[in-house]
């Protein structure tokens, strides 16, 4: 009997069916839908029946379309075939699942190719209210809305075209610590630049601030914390400020920025490609999120692919 019989289920940490995928070094997969537990869908119901009335407060106008246009199952995992039918024919975007962590430039790539690499186990439900990686629920019903939206959608592709640029203006360095020192600086600053929009930003709405980024629309306790708390510190986007500001990797985030519409984030990813040709993001400041070296090693094989 194979393992993945024996022990069913999909739970984030706990999955035989992920563990064999990556021994086999399988990084796509097909969702194994038939897998998950009742232990599994509970876990989504419970998810999903907490968070949606902070959802109705606190995100914006788009996400809520979304929601109502991928038809979200509130009591079940959904398939990832269903969502994509939906998906697809509005944004051309596709929620593609994978069997874990995607390095840096191969998840910036497949943005750019409106491919969203896509977490398929579900945190435990001893878990509910943190998790220190994805999971289905976070990517799905945190990021995969907001996919629905052409807008958007245009913004993910052009981070995506950055990750691309990067790689082009370096390839050809002949110093090879030169190039990793420019490449860990660049990256540096597209974390945070993402991390602090599509991950965890605000955007002015007529009816006040609202929050589009996942990090936050997939955490029933921070999303009411970072529209309310005094605790936190939220300020208009200013890019200057954005690349240079660490991140909270394990904690709420003290410090938010706020967009004025999709059409100015897609104006700032323009701005920062143009910063990045100019040689302005070869210095950034230090400090979180640290590089991975598999993520770098992923842009210095792309790299080197050019040559």
């Amino acid at each position: 009997m194979s393992t993945c019989t024996a022990l069913p289920g999909l739970t984030t940490g706990q999955a035989p069916f992920i563990e064999e995928a990556r021994s086999r070094g399988e990084l796509y997969l097909t969702q194994p839908y038939d897998l998950y537990s009742e232990a599994n869908h509970a876990a989504w119901r419970g998810l999903y029946a907490r968070i949606q009335p902070r959802w109705e407060q606190y995100a914006t106008p788009e996400f809520l379309d979304g929601v109502t246009a991928l038809h979200l199952p509130p009591g079940r995992i959904p398939r990832l075939t269903e969502i994509n039918a939906l998906l697809a024919p509005l944004s051309g975007f596709e929620a593609k699942a994978v069997s874990g962590y995607v390095p840096g430039f191969l998840f910036f790539d497949c943005l750019r190719r409106r491919e969203f690499p896509t977490t398929i186990t579900i945190r435990p439900a001893e878990r509910m209210d943190y998790l220190p990686e994805p999971d289905i629920f976070h990517d799905v019903a945190g990021h995969v809305p907001m996919h629905t939206g052409p807008q958007f959608a245009d913004v993910l592709v052009r981070f995506g075209e950055c990750a691309a640029t990067a790689v082009q203006l370096t390839a050809d360095l002949p110093d090879p610590t030169e190039r990793r020192r420019r490449l860990v600086s660049i990256m540096r600053a597209m974390s945070r630049f993402f991390w602090f929009t599509v991950e965890f930003g605000l955007m002015r709405t007529p009816a006040g601030l609202r929050a589009f980024g996942s990090g936050l629309l997939s955490s029933h306790g921070e999303l009411e914390h970072a529209l309310l708390s005094p605790d936190v510190q939220r300020y208009p986007m200013q890019l200057e400020w954005v690349i240079n500001q660490g991140a909270e990797i394990d904690s709420y985030q003290p410090i938010l920025f706020v967009v004025d519409s999709f059409d100015h984030l897609y104006d700032l990813v323009g701005t920062f490609e143009a910063w990045m040709r100019a040689g302005k993001l070869y210095h950034v400041g230090p400090g979180l999120p640290e590089i991975a070296p598999r993520d770098l090693d992923s842009f210095l094989e792309a790299a080197e692919r050019l040559l």
